[in-house]
């Protein structure tokens, strides 16, 4: 409902609400006082009649006795009553009730006494009747003298009380009529009425006529209904509701004529707030009144006026900043260069607050700031004294403080007492920003066989020894420049959400201080620094993760197509030697189907784990496919990969696996693993092609009996041996080289035993072990071979699987 409509519906609840009460009050009041006067006439008229019916019974009375105490002939004096017209009819009966005289004319019996109860049927006479003695007290007989009841009786009884008078039959329900006065048009409504009716009661007839019903009672024997009708004035009440009626039109009129001047200053107001919410800040209501809409018209029009100024500042300042937030938003969107990004949000940040210089710090894992990107900060350093970068320990100065407690800071400097490694300044503003959920996304739980996700680890999954560079293992090159396994700091999934960095800006332009909205432009532009760290770090461990199996913390198939390129590549360049291992656990399904699949994994998680413990850091270990797995062992020839293969076998034989059976208790499991070795590049010329020999030798020491290791063959013919020296004399380096002069040794036929230098391979080929830098000559690796101290491991990744060939 409209402001209007609630104003016509409260000024007609207001005015037509009297109207109708006081008229359902006069009406009620006329119609109470008009039911008290008929009730008061029908009352006057009942007594009236209980008046005339007494004195026609005492007349009777006298009148039986008169003619009771007659000394003589009872007849005669009945005669003379009659003729007197003290009664209308006499009957003299004996004492056996047998009528002995009657006057003449006289009407019909029963006759009704005036003591006695009603006799049922019509009421023709009234009578009074006495006992008729003699002399000597004896009773002869009664006399009785009767009155009839007809319509001259009952008109004669209106006339008396001045209202309608009906008899009837008897008092018994449904009423009948004896002789009436009422009209016929009303005689059926009075008798309805009377039918409702005990003795004394009043009623109302639908047409406005009162009743009452007396008698029959002591004194009065007949039935009698009295009736009169309303004196309120006819037409009353439908003078009243037309009146009522009049009244509510008139204050309809009015009401929706006040409604319209009150409510017409508001609509204009509501059309003017709808245009300026449509964006027309033009608007403007006009000032009618000087009462309160016109107050409020006019300060309406002066917030409009206001509004549009600053809504043009507001519009300028937007384009400004949607121009900062573009170049953002596309920088974060096209790179992970997070120095790029950096500068990027920082120049956003000097432009939309106006200070004039800045710096954007990151924690680092020694517990200090270190900027990434800096403007402005030139000829601000005391003389002397300008870093090469700014750098600040947490908890010192005001962006250390800021960093440590996580709370934003702003206000003066004295620049006398600025704070060591932070630029001179007048004002400055302070925000730090943190991990966008908690604690660094890039930190995680330890995986089987690995390290903690996002703990500094080495390729090979071993952590970075304390000083160690960058050489001492291979490094992964990721997209975008990052390089991921040289190091880092992890935080650890159970610390809390610690401050990634601070961004810092310095001198505002045109004020003397920053205020609260640099604040909160300022820590939109900090959430926005840390989703770049934190998408940035992410981009890096996700890299990782996707070259690491997950299962055994071992590099995955992916990686070793690319790690067996780039190693062959380097081989090739500096003249050295690559020599590859495929390891195949034996019998790996049997694990499964006894123990059972988790069980099989647990088995997987600690070979990778005893692999990593039997290679050098140099070294790389993959998981080829299930139980299928690939080392590259970078300057090693094939006599070193013998002792290494040597070395495995016996750690994976010699100790058994704990794993937990389906029953739930740990059972211990022995297994063992076959090997195959192929050297670049003697035994191919390519990554692929090293493989496909490291596979087949897979196959011939499977084919061998398992448990042992075989050498592929050489490429020049399969009836050849590969040489290998009897004693080798190590390079001035200490490191192999391809294709050295080797001394030749007596070959053995393709038949020779796993003892022999010669190793069987399928289709009757024969191999040899490769040269070795130092020890004798091992053609299989055994129980009591010798190990050598064990460094290195692998790190973690999913892999695609490899198609396996049977075995």
């Amino acid at each position: 409902m409209t402001l209007r409509g609630r104003l016509t519906a409260a000024f007609l609840t207001v005015v037509l609400g009297p109207v109708l009460l006081g008229a359902l009050f006069v009406a009620s009041t006329l119609n109470t006082v008009d039911r008290g006067r008929s009730a008061e006439r029908l009352a006057v008229a009942a007594a009236a009649v209980r008046t005339s019916v007494d004195a026609l019974c005492q007349q009777l009375r006298a009148a039986a006795d008169a003619v009771a105490l007659t000394r003589g002939d009872p007849a005669s004096a009945a005669g003379q009553v009659v003729r007197r017209g003290l009664a209308a009819a006499v009957m003299l009966s004996d004492v056996a009730g047998r009528i002995t005289y009657t006057t003449p004319g006289a009407p019909s019996t029963p006759w009704q006494e005036c003591a006695g109860t009603v006799a049922s049927g019509p009421v023709t006479a009234l009578t009074a009747r006495v006992d008729l003695r003699d002399q000597a007290g004896t009773t002869l007989g009664t006399v009785a003298a009767a009155q009839p009841v007809d319509p001259a009786f009952v008109t004669r009884l209106a006339a008396v009380t001045g209202v309608a008078v009906t008899l009837l039959d008897d008092d018994a329900a449904p009423a009948r009529v004896t002789h009436t006065t009422e009209t016929r048009e009303v005689r059926d409504a009075v008798l309805a009425a009377a039918g409702t009716l005990d003795d004394e009661q009043v009623t109302e007839t639908a047409d406005g006529r009162y009743v009452r019903r007396i008698g029959p009672s002591s004194g009065q024997p007949l039935p009698l209904v009295l009736s009169v009708p309303s004196e309120q004035p006819p037409g009353l009440n439908t003078a009243l509701v037309g009146a009522v009626v009049l009244a509510g039109l008139l204050a309809v009129l009015a009401a929706w004529r006040l409604a319209r001047v009150t409510t017409r200053p508001l609509v204009e107001l509501a059309t003017a707030v709808d245009r300026v919410a449509d964006g027309d800040l033009t608007a403007r209501v006009p000032v009618r009144t000087r009462d309160e809409l016109g107050r409020l018209a006019g300060a309406f029009n002066r917030m409009t006026r206001e509004t549009g100024s600053y809504v043009a500042a507001l519009t300028s300042s937007r384009d400004q900043l949607r121009g900062h937030l573009a170049v953002l938003g596309d920088t974060l969107a096209s790179t992970h260069d997070l120095q790029r990004i950096l500068r990027v949000i920082l120049n956003s940040a000097i432009a939309a607050t106006g200070a004039r210089a800045g710096a954007v710090l990151l924690v680092e894992s020694g517990g200090a700031l270190v900027a990434q990107c800096t403007d402005g900060l030139d000829g601000r350093w005391p003389e002397g004294d300008a870093p090469t970068m700014m750098r600040v320990p947490v908890g010192s100065g005001v962006v250390g403080a800021v960093a440590a407690t996580g709370m934003p800071q702003r206000g003066r400097m004295d620049p006398a007492d600025v704070p060591p490694g932070e630029p001179r300044c007048r004002t400055y503003i302070a925000v730090p920003f943190a991990a966008p959920t908690g604690p660094a996304s890039a930190t995680g739980p330890a995986r089987p066989g690995g390290p903690a996700v996002g703990e500094a680890t080495s390729p090979e999954g071993d952590r970075a020894p304390a000083g160690g560079s960058s050489d001492d293992f291979p490094t992964v090159e990721l997209p975008g420049g990052a390089v991921t396994g040289s190091g880092g700091r992890g935080t650890g999934g159970a610390e809390p959400a610690a401050a990634l960095g601070v961004l810092a800006l310095y001198d505002r332009l045109g004020t003397d201080e920053f205020d609260d909205d640099d604040l909160v432009t300022l820590r939109t532009f900090a959430s926005h620094a840390a989703v770049a760290v934190e998408n940035v770090r992410g981009h890096e461990e996700a890299q990782r993760l996707s070259l690491t199996d997950p299962l055994t913390g071992l590099w995955n198939y992916r990686y070793l197509r690319e790690s067996i390129r780039r190693e062959v590549e380097r081989a090739s360049r500096f003249g050295r030697m690559l020599s590859v291992l495929a390891l195949d656990l034996d019998r790996f399904k049997d694990v499964n189907d006894t123990y059972g699949h988790l069980a099989g994994d647990t088995v997987l998680a600690e070979f990778a784990r005893r692999l990593r413990d039997e290679i050098r850091e140099v070294d790389l270990a993959f998981r080829q496919g299930g139980e299928e797995f690939v080392l590259l062992l970078p300057e090693t020839d094939a006599r070193g990969a013998a002792i290494v293969a040597e070395r495995l076998g016996a750690a994976i034989r010699d100790t058994s696996m704990p794993v937990e059976a389906h029953a739930g208790s740990p059972v211990p499991v022995r297994v063992t693993v076959s090997i195959g070795i192929a050297v670049y590049p003697d035994h191919a010329d390519t990554g692929q092609q090293v493989l496909e020999a490291a596979d087949d030798a897979l196959y011939a020491a499977k084919a061998a009996g398992r448990d042992t290791y075989r050498v592929s063959a050489p490429r020049q013919s399969a009836a050849r041996e590969l040489p290998v020296p009897a004693a080798a004399v190590t390079p001035t380096d200490g490191l192999p080289r391809a294709g050295r002069a080797a001394v030749p040794v007596r070959t053995e036929p393709a038949a020779a035993t796993c003892t022999d230098e010669t190793t069987p391979v399928p289709g009757g080929a024969t191999e040899s072990t490769a040269p070795a830098t130092t020890g004798p000559d091992i053609a299989r690796a055994g129980p009591g071979s010798p190990r050598t101290a064990a460094g290195g491991g692998a790190s973690s990744g999913p892999h695609p699987p490899r198609q396996s060939r049977g075995r």
